[in-house]
């Protein structure tokens, strides 16, 4: 399903209130999560798995040690859309 890219005033809206987890890097919903330890960080990706599978959206993401960085976007839009957003809220939410 081909969703609508985001213009830049819903991009920044959306920038503003996923906090300062969230930022535009290479065209992309970027975050950097740092937990206690490598459990800690796998236990994040899992339970964020199951939601972006329930999503059928799934990030682009990197794991070492206790950090978790995170690109998302939607790659049949070429760029960044409202489920972007979604997954990117509920990363934050399960990051803290």
């Amino acid at each position: 399903m081909n969703r609508a890219k985001l213009t830049t005033t819903q991009l920044n809206q959306a920038l503003k209130e996923l906090g300062a987890d969230w930022q535009v890097l290479n065209d992309k919903l970027h975050a950097s999560f740092k937990f206690t330890d490598f459990v800690e960080a796998f236990g994040f990706m899992t339970q964020m798995a199951l939601v972006a599978e329930r999503l059928n959206h799934h990030p682009e993401w990197f794991n070492v040690y206790n950090r978790v960085e995170v690109d998302l976007t939607t790659h049949d839009s070429n760029g960044i859309t409202e489920l972007d957003v979604t997954l990117a809220q509920a990363m934050s939410a399960s990051a803290r």
